[in-house]
């Protein structure tokens, strides 16, 4: 372990902002902890039904508000794709191989996930399994995709969307929301959001990457702005307080984003560049720098497998057991269910461990090379030059 540290310090560049990478990975385990909190696998007479926990347990709304991070990830992406494209347009890089280098890193492991996924539909079908049951299954782990969808339109839109300021998308996605939902408009104008609602915090990362919310003061504007109009939309105009989709909830406010996530968003953006400081401070212990390294050269395959894990967990005690097991398949409706998931989460952490030995391969390109020492040059060198000019700015 030692030596792996030593490797990982010795492979970082001296100018690759650490702590940019540390709030891809908290964004990305904070997907990963939300959904296996918030997300049951009920077992009914032979079949598989999702639920979910807020749906009976309204009180724990709160737990959207911290483990509902995409906003952040949409802002390190923006941030990490401007400076990027930036870089390019200097060393003269055409923006095909530019876009295609790119968006390889963000589908190879993409491809894994959902071959393997449709041959063990098909095998749970051949096998005799009820189809509702494989569509909950598989809806489960490609539903999450969607929004790999999205930021891959994004990052191909770059060099279109990197000077344009967060505030047009905001203004587009309060006027849509005016009409669909204020003015009785037709429900489709919601996907206009999609983009637009995600489009605030890319274009909030590519205005930090040319030096734009510099100070402090600023920051902390943005966020007692974002959680004062988040608080006064839900309180005031409607909308729900959870800030992830409630089965048979009257909306999601994240399906499309609606005005008070990305209001939400904007707020918890403003947090993490707060923290920027205090995280480049802690990340110079090479010890938590390597822990930041490691989950950040597989963050893909980790969110990609990491429902494929809850439901190899999930499937497997079922098979196991003779009969239901608390926090694994009973409906999510008390104290015990909360507290019997919780002690549930390091085995799925186990699973998920299993999961990125055998697919972080596709992540990191097939390289695998002893101790890994190339992987990680190979893999911490990506736009750290870029960077070192804005790492100072922001």
């Amino acid at each position: 372990m030692t030596g792996l540290v030593a490797r990982i310090e010795a492979a970082t560049p001296p100018g690759r902002d650490r702590a940019v990478d540390a709030l891809r990975a908290l964004a990305i385990l904070g997907v990963v902890g939300g959904h296996w909190l918030v997300t049951a696998l009920v077992t009914d007479s032979g079949t598989v039904r999702g639920a979910s926990p807020l749906t009976y347990l309204p009180h724990l709304t709160p737990v959207s508000w911290v483990f509902q991070t995409l906003a952040v990830f949409f802002l390190v992406g923006g941030q990490v794709a401007a400076g990027s494209w930036a870089s390019a347009r200097q060393r003269g890089v055409p923006y095909g191989r530019w876009v295609r280098g790119r968006l390889g890193r963000l589908f190879r492991p993409v491809a894994a996930v959902l071959v393997v996924w449709a041959l063990a539909a098909a095998a749970m079908l051949v096998a005799g399994v009820g189809e509702s049951t494989v569509r909950a299954l598989v809806k489960l782990v490609w539903s999450p995709l969607w929004f790999l969808l999205v930021f891959a339109a994004l990052t191909a839109l770059t060099p279109l969307v990197a000077r344009l300021h967060p505030l047009w998308p905001f203004v587009l996605v309060l006027h849509v929301d005016l009409v669909r939902l204020g003015l009785g408009g037709p429900r489709e104008l919601g996907w206009i959001n999609v983009v637009a609602g995600w489009l605030v915090p890319y274009c909030l990362g590519a205005l930090v990457a040319r030096g734009g919310v510099r100070g402090r003061t600023g920051r902390w504007a943005l966020l007692l702005g974002g959680a004062a109009a988040a608080v006064a939309l839900v309180l005031w105009a409607g909308y729900p307080a959870a800030m992830v989709g409630v089965p048979g909830g009257r909306m999601s406010n994240l399906d499309p984003p609606s005005l008070a996530a990305v209001a939400f968003g904007l707020a918890q953006c403003a947090a993490a560049l707060l923290l920027l400081g205090p995280l480049r401070r802690a990340l110079r212990r090479p010890v938590l720098w390597a822990v930041v390294a490691v989950v950040n050269l597989s963050a893909m395959t980790v969110f990609l497998w990491h429902q494929t894990a809850m439901i190899i967990v999930t499937t497997s005690a079922a098979l196991l057991a003779d009969g239901p097991l608390p926090g694994l398949h009973t409906v999510p409706e008390g104290a015990g269910w909360v507290l019997a998931r919780l002690l549930w989460l390091p085995v799925f952490a186990l699973a998920l461990l299993v999961c990125w030995a055998a697919f972080r391969g596709h992540e990191q390109g097939g390289r695998r090379h002893g101790g890994g020492s190339l992987v990680v040059k190979e893999s911490l060198r990506e736009s750290s030059p870029e960077r070192k000019g804005h790492a100072r700015r922001a």
